[in-house]
């Protein structure tokens, strides 16, 4: 008499977050942040909601863990900046696929509700904090600090700064509506902050 292998409940539960998030990732693109629901995603992704609430505390949560499984799979993972030697080249490398997301109708729907969430439930702000901006911020000021320590920029140098100076201005834009966010835009912004940062006229 054949044995099969009892059911594995690691894989079990890996398959029904899958599902979950995908499930979550469809129908906020489908319905908007508003409409969604949890007992929307558990019947669309096939779980019960107290799967779901086991979990995620809020549907915010899930929609959250769904932008950053997507965003980790476009990224491979990895939020370190390229180090070619190159400083204006690599921010660019990284400022305009950001720009490229941004503008992307199917990001924007479910990025604009994750903005407005993050500002008004705490812990999901912890939770983007901890495991999203924080990493990404750290990761270019690691990059600027390279910068500085190979002469590239000013010796005083306000790394914290110029972060704020990449980042800061292109997400404002994108909340208001204010102009263009394309690839010349990002481009300004590297050199605008560059040049803040005492990097060198003419130099990367």
């Amino acid at each position: 008499m054949s044995r099969h292998p009892a059911p594995d409940p690691g894989r079990r539960s890996e398959q029904s977050r899958t599902a979950i998030l995908t499930a979550a990732a469809e129908l906020v693109a489908e319905l908007g942040f508003a409409k969604l629901t949890i007992e929307k995603i558990a019947a669309r992704a096939g779980v019960g909601k107290q799967t779901i609430y086991r979990w995620w505390p809020s549907k915010g949560a899930v929609v959250f863990d769904a932008f950053l499984a997507a965003d980790q799979q476009a990224s491979g993972g990895s939020l370190a900046l390229p180090d070619t030697g190159d400083l204006a080249a690599d921010l660019r490398a990284v400022l305009r696929p950001t720009v490229d997301q941004l503008t992307d109708p199917a990001f924007d729907r479910t990025g604009r509700a994750l903005a407005a969430e993050v500002l008004t439930d705490p812990a999901l702000l912890r939770e983007y904090r901890e495991r999203m901006l924080d990493q990404l911020l750290a990761a270019t000021r690691d990059r600027l600090r390279s910068a500085r320590t190979a002469g590239q920029l000013a010796e005083d140098a306000d790394l914290d700064l110029g972060v704020e100076l990449l980042y800061g201005p292109m997400y404002y834009r994108w909340l208001h509506g204010l102009g263009a966010l394309d690839h010349a835009y990002a481009d300004r912004l590297v050199t605008a902050a560059l040049r803040a940062l005492g990097a060198p006229e003419g130099g990367s």
